[in-house]
């Protein structure tokens, strides 16, 4: 059986280090929002947004019967400078997990997504030009299998990576790519349906490709509309994320009867997670929270 958590994504807290970022939502409260709308999993949030104690973590996580699924871990792939300070801090978030009693958690690897320019203000509509060189491709995948095999070999736990619109992965030729050149039982896929559909893809055709290199599934809907807007006022990613193109659930393009039918069909019984990007202050987490997993109820999940 297919089981369904959230993130504190979904209540404003990103990994982004944003110019104007109000104050977050604390981690109490969106644990609260999380049990009462009716998950029962969570992803880890930014190191430091959780107690980064093992026993506090897990004190806090069974107090509200939840279980811990996941950890979010951006690093530079493309730049051979960043490889060991990500293979550290993977290995810092796998050891709180693991020591947590989590063992089953992924570390979820991504690019450092918003941090190159030409990527970020042209999120959603990435052109050949704007990718990584054959060269650069061998030292990002190096890394991405470098960091899987730390945490494989330190603490046991699977990676999967992280497709992202505002990273070198985003359009499908790009993770076809990523795949490629990297070991499938080394490095598994998160399929991320909002993050594909604003990069081009379908994530239908996604799933029939991928199969049972998809380890770990995030469900985000995608609104063809908020992506237009952004693109005819020459707005960046971020520009896109307050205008909603991540919408709720069942009110964008993505296909989500079709996306459960086919996660049926693989056999698929991990975890689905609700992943709402928004930017802090936007909305009410907690409603659209409620309205995600409504909406995911009627598909009979």
């Amino acid at each position: 059986m297919m089981k369904i958590a959230n993130a504190p994504c979904s209540w404003g807290a990103l990994e982004f280090d944003l110019a104007e970022k109000p104050e977050e939502i604390g981690f109490e409260q969106v644990l609260d929002e999380i049990r009462e709308t009716g998950y029962i999993g969570t992803e880890l949030g930014d190191w430091g947004y959780m107690p980064t104690t093992p026993e506090l973590l897990k004190a806090e996580l069974d107090k509200r019967e939840l279980a811990l699924l996941g950890a979010f871990v951006p690093v530079a792939l493309a730049n051979p400078d960043n490889h060991e300070v990500g293979v550290i801090a993977a290995l810092k978030v796998a050891e709180l997990m693991y020591n947590a009693g989590y063992k089953d958690a992924f570390i979820v690897l991504a690019d450092d997504n918003g941090t190159v320019v030409e990527r970020t203000k042209n999120a959603g509509r990435i052109t050949a030009s704007m990718g990584l060189s054959g060269e650069q491709w061998q030292v990002y995948a190096a890394a991405a299998e470098r960091i899987a095999m730390a945490v494989k070999e330190a603490y046991g736990l699977r990676t999967v990576f992280h497709h992202h619109c505002a990273g070198y992965v985003e359009t499908p030729e790009e993770i076809d790519k990523l795949m490629a050149l990297t070991n499938p039982q080394l490095l598994g896929l998160c399929l991320d349906m909002g993050h594909y559909a604003f990069g081009g893809g379908d994530p239908l055709e996604a799933l029939k490709k991928y199969g049972v290199r998809i380890w770990h599934v995030h469900f985000k809907d995608y609104s063809p509309q908020a992506a237009r807007a952004s693109r005819e006022a020459n707005g960046d990613y971020f520009d896109a994320l307050k205008r909603g193109v991540f919408c709720e659930l069942g009110k964008g393009a993505v296909n989500f009867q079709g996306v459960v039918k086919l996660l049926e069909q693989m056999g698929y019984k991990d975890w689905i997670v609700v992943e709402q990007d928004i930017l802090p202050g936007m909305g009410n987490p907690k409603v659209c929270a409620q309205a995600n997993r409504d909406y995911i109820k009627s598909l009979g999940l």
